[in-house]
């Protein structure tokens, strides 16, 4: 049996992305945002979330991508204190799909002649479904979250309070 791995599958505009489920803290509803003065463009705000303050960061403006008109569905993925450096720290997605159990046949690795700044965030392609079956195969990318965290290290404004 070929082994798996469980990945969270979410939405960014018209593109799958999947991300590490041991990451995942929670998946909450969105809800309004206090923007902070002098913040990073990706650094959406703040939020109260159960008496912590959260840090949301928009992952559209963090790779890079452009804006959406999608708003109704949109998703905070509130990632695991160890993968932020101990902050509390959330990452707006357009929506989140359904978590994947991922075969190792269905992922496919990218080659390191492929360099730019977002591939160095992405650990695969995921390949869904057949081609043989007549339906178009779905592309995950599975982006590296812990990775893109880990880079913002020093620029970052995260707040470490609660209230």
């Amino acid at each position: 049996m070929a082994a798996s791995v469980d990945v969270v599958e979410f939405q960014l505009g018209a593109e799958h992305y999947a991300l590490d489920i041991q990451i995942a803290r929670e998946i909450v509803e969105m809800m309004p945002i206090t923007p902070l003065p002098r913040a990073p463009e990706y650094l959406a705000g703040i939020i109260n979330l159960r008496g912590e303050i959260t840090n949301i960061i928009d992952l559209r403006d963090l790779l890079g991508l452009p804006a959406s008109e999608e708003a109704e569905n949109r998703k905070i993925v509130v990632l695991m204190p160890d993968v932020t450096n101990g902050s509390n720290v959330g990452i707006i997605v357009d929506d989140v799909h359904s978590v994947v159990s991922v075969r190792d046949d269905q992922i496919e690795r990218i080659s390191d002649g492929i360099t730019s700044s977002i591939s160095s965030y992405v650990k695969a392609i995921i390949k869904i479904g057949d081609e043989e079956d007549g339906k178009a195969q779905t592309l995950i990318i599975w982006l590296d979250v812990q990775k893109v965290i880990d880079e913002l290290g020093g620029d970052t404004q995260l707040t470490r309070t609660s209230l």
